[in-house]
């Protein structure tokens, strides 16, 4: 007993210092005890602060381009498309993911192979005696050796894991459609806005001229007696109002063709001019019922199909978790060399077996990683089913932007025509000398308001053309349509 207490008294002193040691560090808070590689310095000081960098920072790397477009040239719609595909860093993002996951069913498709590894070993010891303490002489051994593994069966948990990575591959590559799709959209719908707010800046200088005109006239009936000082200082207004629009309609003009050059991947102060787009005489209408559309919708829009991959995918990856814990049975074989640096002859060493692993327990892992693979394969359904939806949607919504924005286009054309007869005999009539200057500018706003949503209106038809187009998943959607008569 008594030869116990001095044992006693130095556990008691090694407990007591490594409690010290951890009220030590618990009450020095950030110090070394807590932060020993001082890395906490290396962010801000306080929540409040902002975070200064040690040195300079890495410069930021211009996105490469394969070519350039500008200059006089005037750009066609299809060639500002084919420029953007081969330029915009959303189609080599989209791209590269692909070719990730092709890699990732190769690397999925390894494990059905043999594994095979070679190793070259070479040790130096020194023998001891278990039973008596003495030593024996050093020996070193050195030599190669090869082993080798391969699983014969698992019900099916490879073959599972193979699966999923072929419908990621898939969804990658539909994704990888589905974003060559967008970008062609972004590009139309840019372009399209493009041309517009070219066509509304050139009406804007046109209502610029009218209104001058109509000051004109005003100043020369103040002159006659026929008009007072009023009539001019309201026809003044309206030249300013005319004058405000036209700057702002320059300056989104501008912001216009700054968006369409980032959308087809070049620099934002690039100059770039495109071809402007005429008038459309004969308006395309859907000719293809709504059932049909929302068939070839579900079959062709590259993102839903996608969807669909990657909830068969989790749906695969569930399969093979739920299976990871039943046994399997592989082979292995082992194969070696040894050589010693005396006189002792080589030693060749050869092994097989078969092995039948069985999981036993693994602190409730392999239950929870069930649970959630389940839970993830019907996230992933239910995302499928939510862009099914959402595709009924689209294509329902475009559809009927298109058959609205067609139908406008036609008032459109009759309200400004009428608007310009009336702004002409308007002026003509208070040139002479009869009517009053209210009357001309409310004709003259008229006719401007007319010629701006006439603008709108084959804007917005050609518009709601690429957006049901986008909406279908198909690159061209006029052989659907047949020209109205």
């Amino acid at each position: 007993m008594d030869e116990m207490r001095p044992r006693i008294s130095i556990v008691s002193a090694v407990f007591g210092c490594l409690m010290a040691s951890t009220f030590s560090t618990m009450a020095l808070g950030d110090t070394f005890f807590s932060d020993p590689r001082g890395v906490g310095a290396k962010t801000a000081a306080e929540p409040n602060r902002y975070w200064l960098p040690d040195g300079a920072l890495p410069s930021v790397t211009a996105p490469a381009r394969a070519e350039q477009l500008g200059g006089n040239t005037l750009l066609t719609l299809p060639e500002l498309t084919e420029f953007a595909l081969r330029n915009n860093p959303k189609t080599r993002q989209a791209w590269f993911a692909a070719r990730a996951a092709a890699a990732g069913v190769g690397i999925e498709q390894a494990d059905l192979l043999p594994q095979i590894t070679a190793n070259i070993a070479a040790t130096r010891t020194l023998p001891v005696s278990a039973t008596t303490g003495s030593t024996s002489p050093w020996i070193t051994r050195y030599g190669p050796s090869i082993s080798l593994s391969y699983v014969l069966f698992d019900f099916g948990v490879q073959a599972y894991q193979v699966e999923s990575a072929e419908y990621r591959l898939l969804a990658a590559n539909l994704v990888q459609n589905r974003t060559l799709q967008d970008v062609v959209f972004q590009v139309e719908q840019a372009y399209y806005r493009l041309i517009g707010l070219d066509a509304l800046l050139k009406a804007n200088e046109l209502s610029l001229d009218n209104i001058k005109t109509a000051y004109e006239a005003a100043n020369k009936r103040r002159e006659s007696g026929l008009a007072t000082v009023a009539d001019v200082y309201r026809v003044e207004t309206q030249v300013a109002q005319a004058q405000l629009n036209l700057t702002r309609s320059r300056g989104e003009l501008e912001k216009a063709r700054g968006l369409l050059a980032a959308t087809v991947g070049l620099p934002v102060n690039g100059a770039l001019k495109v071809q402007p787009l005429s008038s459309p005489t004969q308006i395309r209408e859907i000719s293809t019922s709504m059932t049909d559309l929302l068939d070839r919708a579900k079959a062709a829009r590259a993102d839903l199909v996608a969807a669909e991959a990657q909830a068969r995918a989790a749906r695969a990856s569930a399969n093979a978790t739920s299976r990871a814990g039943l046994p399997s049975l592989e082979i292995t074989g082992g194969a070696g060399r040894t050589a010693f640096q005396d006189n002792r002859p080589v030693v060749n060493n050869y092994s097989l077996g078969l092995n039948l692993r069985i999981p036993l327990f693994s602190g409730f892992r392999d239950t929870y990683s069930v649970r959630q693979a389940e839970a993830q394969a019907a996230q992933a359904e239910a995302a499928r089913d939510a862009l099914f939806q959402q595709t009924e949607l689209d294509v329902w919504q475009s559809y009927y932007d298109l058959q609205t924005a067609a139908g406008g286009i036609g008032s459109t054309e009759a309200q400004l025509k009428s608007a310009e007869q009336t702004a002409q005999a308007t002026l003509a009539r208070y040139q002479a000398g009869f009517g009053s200057i209210l009357d001309l500018i409310t004709a003259q706003q008229d006719e401007s308001n007319a010629r701006v949503q006439r603008i709108q209106s084959f804007l917005d038809w050609y518009t709601a053309l690429a957006r049901l187009n986008f909406s279908m998943g198909v690159n061209n959607i006029l052989a659907a349509t047949s020209e109205k008569k």
